[in-house]
């Protein structure tokens, strides 16, 4: 008898049909996380100052997680969907280098966001108006 044999037994499996978990732990979380989000914002987009209603407002990830973002309260903002789609996946720094007036707004808007990421939007949106100059 083999050492593999002895230990195979089945998992347990959800039945087919139900709502799936995502990262946030408990169904519906996300509603809570984006409303605790878009409050933290100020009620606008972090990239273009607009003001936004809960129904147009869309969750951006700072740090993109295709480039190692997470779901964390620091790498979330509210952002309309034009700017989320215009940001993409590009890192603040290359997005606040071609988009100057956005990392001014995101500093300004963002107030939940990690500091460490406000200051590279200060030091590439001070580099975009350096070149342009």
């Amino acid at each position: 008898m083999s050492h593999r044999s002895v230990y195979r037994f089945a998992l347990a499996r959800s039945p087919r049909g139900l709502p799936r978990r995502h990262d946030y732990g408990v169904p519906h979380q996300k509603r809570h996380v984006k409303r605790a989000t878009f409050r933290d914002c100020g009620r606008r987009c972090v990239y273009c100052a607009a003001r936004l209603g809960l129904e147009a407002a869309t969750l951006d990830h700072v740090i993109p997680l295709s480039r190692g973002g997470n779901h964390a309260p620091g790498n979330l903002v509210a952002a309309c969907i034009a700017c989320n789609q215009l940001k993409g996946s590009m890192l603040p720094v290359e997005f606040f280098t071609r988009f100057p007036w956005a990392g001014q707004n995101f500093m300004r808007y963002a107030r939940a966001a990690h500091r460490s990421v406000k200051r590279g939007a200060r030091r590439a949106v001070s580099l975009a108006f350096a070149e342009a100059a």
